[in-house]
């Protein structure tokens, strides 16, 4: 029989954990090497002069400045284009 009945706990409750993405450090507040700026699942937004990005998608700062936040036109090896949202930090 394939039933389960009377045992008591519930079989809900299985809800994974908040993971805290989004933009960390907003255009214009300073960036000290190693801060977090973006965590992100994929590239949204692209690595710029500044900064690199993690294993995990995470862009952070190597240098100290302000971050910056431009948008620029790139085109894929395919030809097609995308927007790209990049992320610089320019030293003060």
């Amino acid at each position: 029989m394939a039933h389960t009945k009377a045992i008591g706990s519930t079989q809900l409750g299985r809800d994974s954990q908040p993971k805290y993405l989004g933009v960390k450090l907003s255009d214009g507040q300073v960036a000290k090497p190693g801060s977090i700026i973006i965590r992100q699942r994929g590239t949204k937004f692209v690595p710029g002069k500044g900064v690199r990005i993690g294993s995990d998608d995470t862009i952070y700062a190597v240098v100290t400045g302000k971050v910056k936040f431009t948008t620029k036109k790139q085109k894929k090896f395919d030809g097609s284009r995308r927007l790209v949202k990049i992320v610089n930090v320019v030293a003060n």
